[in-house]
């Protein structure tokens, strides 16, 4: 699948709620219950949302949560672009036995 460069989470955030807004920094730290420094971090694209962060912004401003961790990991992948190449060339590709499809668990 292709990915292209996705936009760090926080920099949505800026730009489609803060901005808008009219909200600072400081204040949308005040509504999350977060350190001011978390949402910098977050709104420069220095810090991760994270699924309990995801789930604060949810609540405060009405996306869902799994939205935000959609634009994070997508982001997060994107950044490892050149670690999959890399891998690629050093990793082998399993090939499941053909019977390993047709293997029933008893639990």
């Amino acid at each position: 699948m292709a990915m292209h460069n996705p936009a760090h989470p926080g920099e949505v955030l800026k730009d489609l709620w803060l901005d808008p807004m009219g909200m600072t920094i400081t204040e949308a730290a005040v509504r999350l219950g977060v350190a001011r420094k978390t949402v910098s971090k977050i709104v420069n694209g220095h810090g991760a949302i994270t699924p309990e962060m995801a789930l604060k912004i949810e609540i405060v401003f009405g996306s869902t949560a799994e939205t935000w961790m959609n634009m994070q990991t997508a982001y997060d992948l994107w950044q490892m672009k050149d670690l999959r190449k890399s891998l690629r060339g050093t990793l082998h590709h399993a090939q499941r036995p053909s019977h390993a499809a047709t293997v029933t668990h008893n639990c």
